[in-house]
C-alpha cells in the first residue's frame, strides 16, 4: 500500500529515485552526466530542498533554476522533449512510490515548472 508524500524524508526518497533513473536514461541522462557534469553529493541536497519547499513551502530553497538552465542550454541545446521526458520520468517515479493529494500536487508543480522552464529557455 503506497502512502502520500508526508515529508522531507518521503521527499528524499522520491528525489532520489528520480535521479536514479534519470542519470541511466537515453533521453537526459547524457545532460546531467556529460554536459552538467552534476556533481551529485553537492546537487542532491539542492533538490531535497527545492522540492521540499515546493510542496511544504519550507522557505528552506535558495537558488536560481532558471539561470542554472539557460547556461546548460548554452553548452547543449534543451528541447522540447527533453522538458516533456523530464516530466513523464518525475511522475512516474512520483506514482511508483506514493499516491494522495501530496503526490498528485508534486505532478501537478513538477510540470508547471517544466513548462515554465520550456518556455523560458527554449529560444
Amino acid at each position: 500500500m503506497k502512502t502520500d508524500i508526508k515529508n522531507k524524508d518521503d521527499i528524499i526518497v522520491l528525489v532520489d529515485a528520480f535521479y536514479l533513473k534519470v542519470k541511466s536514461d537515453s533521453t537526459i541522462g547524457y545532460l546531467f552526466t556529460e554536459v552538467a557534469m552534476v556533481n551529485w553529493q553537492k546537487h542532491l541536497p539542492i533538490m531535497y530542498d527545492f522540492w521540499d519547499n515546493i510542496l511544504f513551502h519550507t522557505g528552506n530553497f535558495e537558488g536560481n533554476p532558471m539561470l542554472k538552465h539557460r547556461m546548460l542550454d548554452q553548452k547543449s541545446r534543451l528541447a522540447e522533449t527533453h522538458f516533456k521526458h523530464w516530466t513523464k520520468l518525475w511522475k512516474k517515479t512520483v506514482d511508483d512510490l506514493f499516491e494522495g493529494e501530496n503526490a498528485d500536487e508534486i505532478k501537478v508543480r513538477a510540470e508547471n515548472i517544466s513548462k515554465l522552464m520550456m518556455n523560458k529557455v527554449i529560444s
